[in-house]
């Protein structure tokens, strides 16, 4: 280009002309020439990919240009260069997954790869069902934080591959002030209740979540949950709920739900939506109408589900909640006396808290202790009463006493209708979210069966109710998963492929993305995932995990850097 500028120059003037013109355009030549050699060169470029922007807009060929930590350019095929380039030909470019419901973080803690998830496509985690990190009592001299903020400060200087969000726990806030103990709490602590929910906000959280049919959580009345609600409002948060029934009274819950959002003046989402027990599948008419006319009143009520037909919670949900005061040591103490243990018998069987589910629909997955795994890990409790010599109610309660844990006996319901899940994830308003940890499936970690949402929740949505079903589009699924819940959340610049947003990009084959976990082998990967990006850094290339811990910390509109202090240094895993 410079010679051609050069030899018009000297074709059109004379000598001396030459030379004065020429020293007049040098400039301009130099800034032509720099034009020409020192064009933009990214630091990654993924090439040739089918984008599906999130928007749930229709998808297009083209490279995505990432610079740092944020995406800098979308252009059509070949226009731009990058020092590393991604083929990303035939597969599907995409924001990260945005995990709505996780309990990874106590896992990430000690492993913060993320194994099980980033190799769905997930970069961001969000805690908060009820429990949550913090806040907590704690000895400054053990523990690695207290608060909320110094959980996630924490997390992040550690080294975490997903960015991690947390919702501040009711239930956590109410063991804080009330411990586990079965009454209201006065004017006084429940200020103090609503001051931690406050403070939670300005370091962070996302809003108030709740986990209403468990014990303490559901010692809570309907006035306590909107004041520790309307202190979330306050800061712009989220009401986020597992509500107090998903079966006979889950109409009910409904109406506790939408009234909390309604005096609070807050958004809400219900977790995992869903209709448990075959006698109140036919319910779903008026479950959804429910939901309709509170969105057509002026509420914002979203919901997410994990795409299976059974739930996994504790062996203690069959049993009613006032006897778990105090914990599981002293539930037991309880169940020990004959006279506790002949009325907890005579409720279970009137169907207090719920009628409960046949004992061929329930999977025990493991014990603490090994002779109770020798006899019936991983059985249904129906078989279990036969060689048990007892009745199911009766067993169950031998079973506990037995276990002597700390945590409920993790045990899978088969409650579900699949028809039902079928319409209930079919919703614009429903996100995904795997209501499971997030671990690698090395041996080490691998202590018992587990419920298969845990690695593939993401992917199943994917391969069963998009790309085989085809209940919606690939640009509306991933529109679920990705920018609908930033929106929600009110999360700036994440969840789009679009210029100025962060790069949490997953990059699949559309047609072998898919999970491979079952109930009967739960501890397997899925597949399909090639690449994922966080803020601009691959987590995972070729299907393969970098090692890379590029998370970040997610913080809620109400937060106040003034608010959290400093991150204290990690400590080794196992000794917070």
């Amino acid at each position: 280009m410079i010679a051609r500028l050069v030899a018009v120059i000297k074709f059109k003037m004379s000598e001396t002309s030459q030379v004065r013109i020429f020293y007049l355009c040098f400039p301009v030549i130099l800034l032509c020439a720099a034009g020409v050699t020192s064009a933009q060169v990214y630091d990654i470029v993924i090439r040739n990919g089918i984008i599906v922007d999130g928007s749930g807009s229709k998808s297009f060929t083209g490279d995505v240009a990432i610079q740092g930590d944020r995406i800098a350019a979308i252009e059509a095929t070949g226009k731009i260069k990058g020092t590393k380039e991604i083929d990303a030909t035939g597969l599907i470019v995409s924001p990260g997954f945005i995990n709505m419901l996780s309990w990874a973080d106590a896992a990430l803690v000690k492993d913060g790869r993320s194994m099980s998830n980033i190799k769905q496509g997930v970069t961001m985690e969000i805690f908060g069902e009820g429990w949550s990190p913090g806040p907590r009592k704690s000895n400054p001299k053990k523990s690695a934080w207290g608060t909320l903020g110094e959980f996630l400060a924490y997390a992040e200087k550690k080294g975490v591959s997903p960015n991690i969000a947390s919702f501040v726990g009711a239930t956590t806030v109410r063991m804080y002030v009330l411990g586990a103990e079965n009454r209201a709490p006065s004017p006084q602590e429940l200020e103090q209740m609503k001051n931690l929910v406050r403070q939670a906000m300005k370091e962070g959280a996302m809003g108030l979540g709740t986990s209403l049919i468990y014990a303490p959580a559901d010692f809570a009345s309907t006035h306590e949950l909107t004041e520790l609600a309307k202190a979330a409002s306050e800061h712009g948060g989220m009401y986020i709920t597992h509500m107090r029934s998903e079966s006979d009274q889950i109409l009910n819950a409904m109406d506790e739900a939408f009234a909390i959002a309604r005096d609070a003046d807050i958004p809400a989402e219900i977790y995992h939506l869903k209709i448990n027990h075959q006698r109140n599948w036919g319910k779903i008419d008026r479950v959804l109408k429910k939901i309709d006319s509170a969105r057509n009143a002026g509420l914002k009520i979203t919901a997410n589900m994990y795409p299976y037909t059974a739930s996994s919670t504790g062996l203690t949900a069959r049993l009613p909640t006032w006897v778990q005061e105090g914990g599981m040591a002293a539930m037991r103490k309880r169940l020990r006396d004959p006279s506790v243990r002949t009325k907890v018998l005579k409720e279970m069987e009137l169907g207090i808290p719920s009628k409960n589910s046949d004992p061929s629909d329930v999977l025990i997955l493991s014990f603490h202790r090994d002779s109770l795994n020798a006899l019936y890990k991983n059985m249904r409790l129906d078989r279990i009463a036969a060689l048990h010599g007892k009745n199911p109610d009766e067993t169950v309660i031998d079973l506990i006493i037995a276990d002597r844990s700390s945590y409920p006996i993790p045990t899978i319901y088969f409650l579900m209708s699949e028809q039902n899940v079928r319409r209930m994830i079919s919703l614009p308003y429903v996100s995904i979210g795997s209501d499971a940890t997030s671990m690698s499936n090395e041996p080490h970690n691998v202590t018992g069966p587990t419920h298969p949402r845990l690695y593939g929740s993401f992917a199943r949505f994917y391969s069963r109710y998009v790309r085989e079903e085809k209940l919606m589009s690939p640009e509306e699924g991933i529109r679920r998963m990705t920018s609908m819940p930033a929106e929600n959340l009110k999360i700036k610049n994440r969840g789009l492929i679009q210029p100025g947003y962060y790069a949490d990009i997953a990059i699949f084959d559309p047609e072998k993305f898919r999970d491979r976990a079952s109930y009967e082998d739960s501890h397997l990967y899925a597949e399909g995932m090639v690449h994922v990006l966080v803020n601009g850094t691959p987590v995972l290339a070729n299907g393969e995990h970098t090692g890379k811990t590029p998370g970040r910390a997610i913080r809620g509109p109400g937060y106040k850097q003034s608010a959290v202090l400093p991150p204290k240094p990690p400590v080794a895993a196992g000794k917070q």
